[in-house]
């Protein structure tokens, strides 16, 4: 009755283990992760915590959490695999399972060490099956494990082609914005002496790629816990600057020659789709209600009315046509504050402080 309760285990954390494997590599779905989704929870607030006491290298530490979490998946499941499978074997040390030299022995750890090594794809065990039902179950245990040492370095590899992609945006963007990661320049340098047909291009390469970090982020939601040092390559800086950008296109240029720049598809994308990014973001990692947005506070308000000046003077210098009226001036605050909650409640969640991403 022990082995076979012994035996049903082993199966059971193998089951799990594979299942995990599968929603996180295979399925792919943001929130769906069993073990791996909460692993990388834990290993995140641990690090916060490490980087909060290591003063001035607090990004440094930070940056090393994605990789860290990497690791963590390949161990967990790695081990979950071993544990599974020397369960299974343990009952049968001596028996369907024999050493090849001497005396077989049957503690757990042995059980450990035959589990694993008939998971591997390279080299040989001490360990061989010796009846039918032991060679099937070691044939399935090989399998297993080459199928899933493929998939996790397929899996591995792809996260970091993701991570690529994402990190060649913010630099886009930063160097767009002429290396100020301000909506302000990024739009006065879209369409200097008023003339935005060419920059119009531009704002559809952007909401393309930022229509594609949006899906790679709900396929590999580990890049969330990948922090770099410079805050332009944060989802919340370039979600910032999409987003305060499309405000000023709505509300601040005047004149016939802008207005199809307002209602064009290229505004409408990025618009969404950044908002669309914030909020997946914010609602599968942040716990609790989103923010209310539709109160701001004054001091918000204030400091929006001065950003939306500058940007407006800054345009203007770059022979813009502008409305510099209240109605605009309320028309930048409203769109702002449609999206700023989210932005505010995701960046401190990446261990950025507002300043670091509102440029």
């Amino acid at each position: 009755m022990v082995s076979v309760l012994e035996r049903a285990s082993g199966v059971l954390v193998m089951g799990v283990v594979l299942l995990d494997v599968f929603l996180t590599v295979l399925y792919a779905r943001i929130g769906t992760g069993l073990i791996a989704d909460r692993a990388a929870h834990l290993t995140w607030r641990v690090f916060r915590r490490a980087a909060d006491a290591a003063g001035t290298h607090r990004g440094a530490v930070l940056s090393f959490c994605g990789p860290v979490i990497l690791l963590l998946y390949v161990l967990l499941w790695a081990v979950g695999l071993t544990l599974g499978a020397g369960l299974i074997i343990h009952p049968a040390l001596g028996s369907g399972v024999q050493a090849s030299n001497g005396q077989t022995p049957t503690d757990l750890l042995t059980a450990l060490y035959a589990g694993g090594s008939s998971m591997a794809i390279v080299g040989a065990s001490d360990f061989k099956p010796t009846t039918d039902g032991y060679r099937l179950v070691y044939l399935a245990n090989s399998l297993i494990g080459m199928s899933v040492t493929s998939l996790v370095l397929t899996y591995v590899m792809q996260v970091y082609g993701a991570l690529r992609q994402r990190n060649a945006l913010g630099l886009q963007l930063h160097i767009l914005s002429a290396e100020t990661s301000n909506a302000g320049e990024l739009l006065a340098r879209l369409g200097p002496s008023g003339q935005f047909s060419a920059g119009y291009s531009h704002l559809v390469s952007l909401g393309a790629a930022m229509a594609e970090m949006k899906e790679t982020h709900h396929f590999y939601p580990v890049l969330f816990y990948f922090r770099f040092q410079k805050p332009y390559y944060s989802v919340s800086a370039q979600a910032h600057l999409a987003l305060d950008t499309v405000s000023l296109i709505r509300s601040t240029l005047a004149g016939e020659d802008t207005a199809w720049l307002k209602e064009s598809a290229a505004v409408e994308g990025l618009w969404r789709v950044a908002q669309m990014l914030v909020i997946t973001l914010e609602t599968t990692f942040l716990p609790g209600n989103p923010p209310d947005t539709d109160i701001a506070n004054s001091n918000d308000r204030q400091r929006w009315r001065v950003h939306w000046e500058r940007a407006a003077s800054r345009l203007a210098e770059m022979g813009i046509s502008v409305d510099r009226d209240e109605a605009a001036a309320q028309a930048y605050i409203d769109l702002r504050a449609a999206w700023w909650p989210h932005i505010a409640r995701l960046a401190p969640a990446m261990a950025y402080r507002s300043e670091e991403i509102e440029a």
